[in-house]
């Protein structure tokens, strides 16, 4: 059976989230329904990275498998059709492998995270980032962040209530940068904990606007224990960038 590979955005706004939940749109619904209304089939599609409600994507990958004969030109242009209303586009479609799989075959997940640093609140940018009032300085951030890479136990970034086996992760980087009111966070590791990117953000912004020193980030990394790190960032200010493959 032919297997498809989707690179999707979306708005997370209003969406529960990626996946299909009892209660709630979720972006996985839309996208399945759109499968079913051009193909008649009813595929689950498993996907790179599940997004939490209010998270966005420029570049989340999932594939499915359909039976239907059919061309990738077919599928961009019916699944971009019916998702209508939603924010919700189909920007590739590409036949692949059957052993290729959006979650275990990717090597690399990029979030990125943005913050608007002004007094002003936020009117157009209300939905997409974090509004931060207090001044920001870059400089002890980036030496906190450059802290995160490597192998540790990120346990005081993990959500009390994560799945995940083991606390102990890879980050690949974490990169911080500012243009005008905008400062951004990239990171990049092959796996993350539940809420961990938007946990490492909290901790970072309370460096940032003066109310942690670098050496207090770094003892409360280094505790291991939830109740040390600082706040969870809202999930409007998360992005799920890119996969790796």
């Amino acid at each position: 059976m032919p297997r498809w590979k989707l690179t999707i955005e979306y708005d997370g706004t209003g969406f529960c989230g990626w996946q299909k939940q009892p209660h709630g749109l979720s972006v996985q619904q839309v996208l399945e329904e759109a499968v079913r209304k051009f193909s008649g089939e009813k595929p689950s599609l498993q996907v790179a990275g599940r997004t939490d409600a209010g998270v966005h994507a420029r570049g989340q990958v999932a594939h499915f498998d359909l039976e239907r004969p059919t061309c990738p030109e077919e599928i961009l242009g019916a699944l971009n059709f019916h998702v209508k209303p939603h924010r919700v586009a189909v920007l590739k479609a590409e036949a692949v492998p059957g052993d290729f799989h959006a979650r275990f075959s990717a090597l690399a997940r990029i979030y990125k995270y943005t913050i608007v640093n002004r007094r002003a609140p936020l009117a157009i940018d209300a939905n997409f980032a974090w509004h931060v009032s207090l001044p920001f300085d870059l400089e002890p951030v980036c030496k906190a962040a450059s802290l995160l890479a490597g192998k540790h136990d990120f346990s005081t970034f993990r959500a009390h209530n994560c799945q995940a086996q083991s606390p102990v992760k890879t980050l690949d980087f974490m990169e911080v940068e500012r243009c005008g009111d905008n400062i951004v966070f990239t990171t990049g590791a092959r796996s993350f904990l539940y809420h961990q990117v938007r946990n490492m953000v909290g901790s970072l912004v309370m460096v940032g606007t003066g109310r942690w020193s670098v050496d207090d980030f770094a003892a409360a990394f280094a505790a291991a224990d939830r109740t040390r790190g600082g706040p969870t960032a809202p999930p409007q200010g998360l992005c799920f960038w890119k996969v790796e493959y």
